[in-house]
């Protein structure tokens, strides 16, 4: 079994910003391989599935950014799993827009989610970094990231 996680913040105010592509990565998982309807648990929405033969189970946090690694740890604990079994999908501000680059372990690069899971689980767990681009200058970084994606981009 693995835990794929998708970072986001709950909410419809923040469904199409940028900071949440790892939210419409499950959902669009969940819609193309018909997985059934999310329940709360965790501290999030989990959908189980299986993609081949692999059994998966999708979490979305619902405990805000900051907060992820909380229901991260409780979903690990729950099936009795390790850092190698989880996967987070999640916005990277220095890779090109939709660009995607997949690694184990790492830094946090300043992305409070993933400092909130390495915090709870450790750093050894598969990191799915989505690009959104970088606004150009620091001071247009905060809006740029919890802005929403636009029309084109969508």
């Amino acid at each position: 079994m693995q835990i794929w996680v998708g970072l986001g913040n709950p909410g419809a105010e923040y469904a199409l910003h940028r900071h949440n592509v790892g939210y419409m990565v499950l959902d669009a998982l969940e819609e193309v391989h018909g997985f059934p309807p999310p329940k709360q648990k965790f501290q999030g929405w989990v959908v189980e599935g299986r993609l081949g033969s692999e059994k998966l189970l999708l979490l979305k946090p619902a405990t805000f950014m900051n907060e992820s690694g909380r229901a991260v740890r409780a979903a690990m604990d729950f099936d009795k799993l390790a850092p190698e079994d989880v996967t987070v999908f999640y916005d990277e501000l220095d890779l090109e827009p939709f660009k995607i680059k997949v690694k184990r372990g790492g830094g946090t690069a300043g992305h409070n989610g993933i400092k909130s899971i390495v915090a709870h689980i450790g750093a050894d767990f598969r990191r799915v970094r989505i690009g959104i681009g970088h606004p150009g200058h620091k001071s247009r970084v905060q809006g740029h990231v919890l802005g929403n994606y636009t029309k084109a981009e969508i």
